[in-house]
């Protein structure tokens, strides 16, 4: 099914979609086994070097292509390769939203430093947030910053850590006095102790962090002391959106596993596609496909000009497309009927790789939560 229809997007954005496009072919042959790594999946990162996508992540005064990254380029990305590999959408998608408090917060020395490695995949980018007993509440962190002589001395857990163990340095959240700052923090600084993460239903790199009287340079803050919540706002404002890019890509790949099912099966001496509450089901599908598909790319060319003016659509399109990515594949797997059960097939794959989505970068409730209070306020 083409997909755009509703919005129509420009020739650079086609042109951007076609080369992730190509990239999500070449790795569909080896998806499943990259969806069930929970280390870097070689196969996934030589093709997204390859294919430059990264410097979409990056600007352009320190290796990327734009001077302003474009939320709907990368959405329009994510989607693409989330409709292959839940791996290799992470794996475009961290090499922002982890570098991208650098990008708007670090001295420009630190800025040279990575931000070109970022660019072209030879540095993996995380971001330590969320920590054993916080993790939407992030104001409650324990993970401490003392200054000391030129240096920062961090000490705290990090838990829940997305490329942890794999990247090379982590933007980090931590209580300084009595504010937030940010750090960044690399991968082989004295005192990290970085060990494997929960064993996730839908597997992942993922990591947990011990920093132990950590030192870093001072020049290694992001932004302004205390003042570490803008930084992340700015992060989300940009990125929060190609989450739902991501939902988009899931959802129309559970669509067509479920097309080609019904259109090839028969049943009760017809086409499964005949049968009027399994085509009814596919309709309703296709209909949540586009209708999100043209909001998400919608509010993705908003936050380019605002992104932190925009970040309600954002958020609204980040909710909107998530739901709807659970809803159409449950949809999918129930007409693939006992096939949709078997474990190792992309249904069930995609099933899986749709439950985070509504979790991560803001879970559903809290999104709506903040949402309901603008609306209170008189937000429209």
């Amino acid at each position: 099914m083409e997909a755009g229809q509703l919005f129509d997007l420009g020739p650079q954005h086609r042109k951007v979609q076609e080369v992730a496009r190509e990239v999500a072919a070449k790795v569909e042959p080896f998806a499943a086994e990259a969806d069930e790594a929970v280390t870097v999946h070689q196969g996934c990162l030589d093709a997204l070097r390859a294919s430059g996508l990264a410097r979409y992540v990056v600007p352009a005064a320190y290796g990327g292509h734009d001077d302003v990254l474009d939320p709907l380029t990368i959405t329009v990305v994510r989607e693409a390769l989330m409709y292959s590999s839940a791996h290799i959408d992470s794996m475009f998608g961290m090499q922002g939203v982890g570098s991208y408090s650098l990008s708007a917060g670090g001295a420009e020395e630190l800025k040279r430093e990575w931000l070109p490695r970022v660019a072209s995949l030879d540095a993996i980018a995380g971001l330590a947030l969320t920590e054993p007993e916080v993790g939407s509440d992030l104001r409650a962190i324990t993970t401490v910053m003392e200054a000391d002589g030129d240096d920062l001395v961090v000490n705290g857990r990090k838990s829940f850590i997305t490329n942890g163990g794999a990247a090379d340095f982590y933007c980090t959240l931590v209580r300084e006095g009595d504010g937030w700052s940010m750090v960044l923090v690399p991968a082989d600084a004295a005192g990290l102790e970085v060990t494997a993460g929960a064993d996730l239903m839908a597997p992942h790199i993922l990591g947990e962090l011990t920093f132990t009287d950590v030192r870093v340079p001072a020049g290694n803050r992001l932004g302004v002391p205390g003042k570490a919540f803008s930084l992340m706002l700015q992060t989300l404002a940009v990125f929060r959106v190609s989450v739902a890019g991501s939902g988009v890509g899931l959802a129309q790949a559970a669509l067509d596993e479920a097309k080609a099912h019904v259109l090839r099966r028969e049943q009760f001496g017809k086409p499964l596609i005949e049968l009027g509450a399994v085509s009814q089901k596919l309709a309703q599908s296709w209909t949540d496909v586009e209708a999100a598909r043209a909001f998400v790319y919608r509010a993705a060319s908003l936050a380019k000009g605002d992104p932190l003016g925009h970040l309600d659509y954002s958020s609204m399109a980040k909710v909107h497309a998530t739901e709807a990515a659970a809803a159409v594949v449950d949809r999918s797997l129930q007409v693939m009927g006992r096939f949709g059960l078997v474990r190792g097939s992309k249904i069930e794959r995609l099933y899986r790789n749709a439950r985070p989505l509504r979790i991560y970068e803001g879970a559903t409730e809290v999104l709506l939560d903040s949402l309901a209070r603008r609306l209170a306020k008189g937000s429209r």
